[in-house]
């Protein structure tokens, strides 16, 4: 028992690392943050595998944490899954990083490495290895010239872009 306490303990600490090659952005704006994202594409993971139409929406808690609801449609099942998180800065307020969960008390780092800071208008976040990677706008699509870009940006950080899934909105 005490070795699997041991081990979850270490795997929360580890989940709010950040992979080499990601440093979140600085002078970030919450208020500017929250609302509406649709994710334009993702490395896949379990926990989304199938979804279309997936968006993500940011809302601030009395407490200052930051309610995340995340909402895909899953056309196997021809329904609508979705998944409620908390998320915390780390750090300042002001850098892009923080921990999020959706099964407290576990947590994994949601890191804003690359952001539209003129108008809050893309993103592109990292969880805690180079397994996890979301491009993020706040339209259904993004120009070809800008998803490009946010591609080049995720690759020079050590993702493998080759694998990104492109999400049907």
């Amino acid at each position: 028992m005490r070795n699997m306490i041991f081990s979850m303990l270490l795997f929360c600490v580890g989940c709010t690392q950040i992979p080499d090659k990601v440093k979140p952005v600085n002078n970030f704006d919450l208020d500017r943050y929250l609302g509406k994202w649709y994710e334009i594409a993702r490395l896949d993971h379990s926990f989304e595998r199938g979804l279309n139409k997936v968006t993500t929406e940011y809302s601030l808690n009395d407490n200052g944490s930051v309610s995340v609801m995340n909402r895909g449609y899953s056309t196997q099942d021809k329904q609508w899954k979705s998944a409620k998180g908390i998320a915390y800065f780390i750090d300042s307020p002001t850098d892009g990083l923080l921990k999020v969960s959706f099964f407290r008390p576990f947590y994994g780092t949601y890191a804003i490495f690359e952001l539209d800071h003129a108008n809050y208008q893309y993103a592109v976040i990292s969880g805690p290895s180079h397994s996890y990677l979301w491009i993020l706008s706040r339209t259904p699509t993004l120009s070809e010239a800008i998803k490009k870009q946010l591609i080049q940006k995720a690759a020079d950080a050590g993702f493998n872009t080759q694998e990104l899934i492109f999400v049907e909105q």
